[in-house]
């Protein structure tokens, strides 16, 4: 009875009304349908609508690009805040580099083997490396640094002192005055034998100050200011950073301890156990190429062992490369790539190649302020590492960061085949 009675109602509107309500009815419908096209995707409808836009679009006298077009990429603009495109090349803000992990290298022609691998350990280059061990016994004053610091040459790091270091200064000084007095005397008034012993006395005092680690400075001072006796600073001999401190303050170390040690890294050695294989191609002066992580570093042979060790059945090389940035550090693992004049090509990372649009290889060429997409080919792949060919030396590649900007070269849609 109600639905009859809702029926009844209906037929008594007036035929406005129900038109209105019909109306009404199919534009709900319409809407539908068109949710369920475009939950469908479908292509022909998206291509013809494109179409009819740029055909009304050319009926209104506008030129594409502009009214609400222009509206559209100026949104699409802000979305990828200060990207750009310009003719192919991407353009990134400092600001968008640091937040995708940009690093760029620029590649030379490496003849490595990607099998001819060895594991490795990172070292300090010992000839950048000082232990400080003062040769008396010290008591520690005053520390100025803390462990892992990085100081500069002629910077102080401790303050010394103790009753053997008094006594080797006053020693100096006296030792000074004497063969300033000999000295200064005619060759008639003082045997040669005399002079002679004066002068090995004061430079056997000042050799013992030397062995404190003073300075030259340092012991020249002690002659004219006497009322310094009894301490003077450990001064850094080079720059570099302050490890194995084992310093406390109040401290009494005996002659010889090593209280600690100054390394510069901007060079590290690598060790690295080859079998007798792989070591009789290797020569002093050749290249190799470590890898720890995802940085790559072209470096060098400087020594080899020449023996066998006689549980691991391997002989120890010794490699050296430079570290800029101080980004390594001595004590971490790596890998040794050998070289193999066999092969030829640049040698990069996973992270730096990414698919193009056509599925082919391509890595970003850092060009000017942008990036610039270039397609490679793969020779050989091994453990994260890649020989590539079809790229110049001087050439800058992206080697971390460039699935972003492949990302980015997809939302604009560009295409280096058009390029």
């Amino acid at each position: 009875m109600k639905n009859q009675s809702n029926k009844t109602r209906f037929l008594q509107l007036s035929p406005l009304m129900r038109a209105m309500g019909f109306g009404v009815l199919m534009s709900m419908t319409a809407v539908g349908g068109v949710a369920l096209g475009a939950e469908g995707h479908d292509h022909k409808a998206e291509s013809a609508k494109g179409q009819v836009s740029q055909e009304q679009i050319q009926d209104q006298g506008q030129e594409p690009g502009h009214g609400d077009g222009d509206e559209g990429a100026h949104g699409n603009e802000e979305a990828h805040g200060d990207q750009e495109a310009h003719g192919g090349e991407l353009v990134l803000s400092e600001e968008q580099r640091q937040l995708a992990g940009i690093r760029v290298e620029q590649v030379s022609s490496q003849g490595f083997s990607l099998a001819a691998v060895a594991t490795a350990t990172l070292v300090v280059d010992r000839e950048r490396t000082v232990t400080l061990a003062p040769q008396l016994d010290v008591r520690v004053l005053a520390r100025h640094v803390v462990p892992g610091q990085e100081v500069t040459k002629g910077q102080p790091l401790l303050t010394l002192g103790g009753a053997a270091v008094a006594q080797a200064q006053a020693d100096y000084i006296n030792a000074a005055a004497e063969w300033g007095r000999v000295k200064r005397m005619s060759q008639s008034a003082v045997s040669a034998s005399r002079r002679l012993q004066a002068q090995v006395d004061a430079e056997l005092k000042r050799a013992i100050l030397g062995a404190l680690k003073m300075t030259p400075t340092q012991i020249k001072a002690l002659e004219s200011d006497p009322e310094i006796i009894g301490s003077y600073r450990l001064l850094a001999p080079l720059d570099g950073r302050v490890q194995q401190d084992v310093a406390m303050k109040g401290q009494v170390f005996t002659g010889g301890t090593a209280l600690m040690q100054l390394t510069d890294e901007s060079h590290l050695w690598v060790e690295a156990q080859v079998t007798p294989t792989q070591s009789q191609q290797i020569k002093v002066g050749s290249k190799a190429l470590v890898k720890v992580g995802d940085f790559s570093l072209e470096a060098e042979v400087i020594g080899r062992s020449h023996e066998i060790d006689s549980v691991t059945r391997t002989e120890q090389i010794l490699v050296a490369f430079a570290n800029p940035g101080h980004v390594l550090h001595a004590g971490q693992f790596a890998e040794i790539y050998l070289a193999d004049n066999n092969q030829d090509g640049v040698i990069l990372p996973d992270a730096a190649l990414t698919r193009g649009g056509d599925g082919d290889w391509q890595v970003f060429v850092e060009e000017g302020d942008g990036f610039e997409a270039v397609e490679v080919e793969v020779s050989e792949r091994q453990r994260g590492m890649n020989l590539v060919q079809g790229l110049s030396p001087e050439m800058r590649v992206v080697v971390s960061g460039a699935f972003f900007l492949a990302s980015e070269q997809a939302k604009s849609g560009f295409d280096i085949h058009n390029h």
